[in-house]
């Protein structure tokens, strides 16, 4: 959608609206429904010319080649950078849809992500903890090889978590780990759940946290941890907005 291709159908359209946010999604998309269970009959009568699958869903290949050829681009694999194989597959789509607007859209997202670096060049140094919260005691941490974590890196800023992960994020992570970070900004992601975050709001350890109590805690708009170069710039224009009025306010 981000580089004009005519896309008939789509999974959970709902939660990318909400989620993903942008690119937003044209009117007449089919929603086909869960991921790991698409309607197949759906996307059939979709009338698709190929059909673009990620590892996450290898499964369904063999029904879905019977609809239409299916071309695979895995973006999220353990150890591999998210945001290096966002471009990669990004160009390819453009090559096989015959889009310039994809190297276009590699331009516009990496020359974003060089001015930014140069904004956060700027801030205080400290390393940055992105995490969406799943209850009251417990948390979702992205590592090195989420796309947060790329474009962290791309920004010039530290990712304070040092542990593993697999496939880009680490969960559930117990709430008392936070005080093991006291020097990070914690960036919260949403979606949470609401009764998790009004329990935090009330909770005597969050408060004594020293990211919490010295005001370094940072809630962003909702951003999807899986998506490709548009959740990439959109998370990093989140983050450089954030921090910026954080440092300077």
């Amino acid at each position: 959608m981000a580089i004009g291709a005519n896309v008939v159908a789509g999974a959970e359209l709902r939660q990318f609206r909400e989620v993903a946010v942008t690119p937003q999604v044209p009117p007449g998309v089919t929603d086909l429904g869960l991921r790991g269970l698409p309607n197949f009959e759906a996307l059939y009568h979709a009338g698709p010319e190929v059909v673009f699958n990620s590892n996450f869903y290898a499964s369904s290949e063999p029904v879905l080649a019977r609809i239409a050829p299916v071309e695979t681009h895995s973006i999220y694999m353990p150890e591999k950078d998210p945001f290096a194989l966002a471009v990669e597959a990004t160009g390819e789509i453009g090559e096989l849809l015959n889009l310039t607007a994809a190297a276009k859209l590699i331009d516009e997202v990496e020359a974003q992500l060089l001015r930014q670096r140069q904004v956060m060049a700027a801030g205080d140094g400290r390393p940055v903890l992105p995490v969406n919260v799943g209850d009251a005691r417990h948390y979702r941490v992205f590592g090195a090889d989420s796309m947060f974590g790329a474009v962290l890196e791309r920004l010039g800023l530290e990712n304070a978590w040092k542990g593993a992960t697999a496939y880009s994020a680490n969960a559930p992570v117990g709430i008392e780990t936070l005080a093991t970070m006291p020097e990070a900004w914690i960036v919260l992601i949403p979606p949470h759940p609401a009764d998790a975050i009004a329990a935090l709001e009330t909770s005597a350890f969050w408060d004594a946290l020293p990211q919490v109590s010295k005001g370094r805690v940072l809630s962003l708009a909702s951003v999807s941890p899986y998506g490709a170069l548009p959740a990439a710039a959109r998370f990093a224009e989140l983050l450089t907005e954030g921090l910026s009025r954080a440092w300077n306010g």
